[in-house]
């Protein structure tokens, strides 16, 4: 991430730093910080998972199927009109920055 500019987030106790260019790319990374901190938080907190990777593995997958709930939901739009590419590859670049910082992981 040399020579972009980047931001700190913190999720479940840990910070990550994450290139992001523009208040409005910042403050939707922001959003999606928190949002995957506080599921990861509730996730933790109905199974007593201590393990960091299996909570973000269950975080990932309630996530995902929050999203295609609300994709498949009658009257929504399509979800090409819906994706918006800058902040899809936001969320990538969070979900692999927290992922480099797992010990163990790939």
């Amino acid at each position: 991430m040399a020579g972009r500019p980047s931001i700190t987030v913190r999720i479940f106790g840990q910070d990550y730093r994450i290139a992001s260019e523009g208040a409005a790319a910042q403050e939707q990374i922001h959003s999606a910080a928190s949002l995957v901190d506080d599921t990861m938080r509730k996730i933790q907190e109905r199974t007593g998972t201590v393990d960091t990777l299996g909570l973000a593995v269950l975080t990932a997958l309630n996530l995902s199927n929050r999203y295609l709930g609300e994709r498949d939901e009658p009257g929504a739009p399509p979800a090409g009109e819906r994706v918006d590419s800058e902040r899809v590859r936001a969320l990538i670049d969070l979900v692999e920055a927290a992922a480099s910082e797992v010990p163990g992981a790939a």
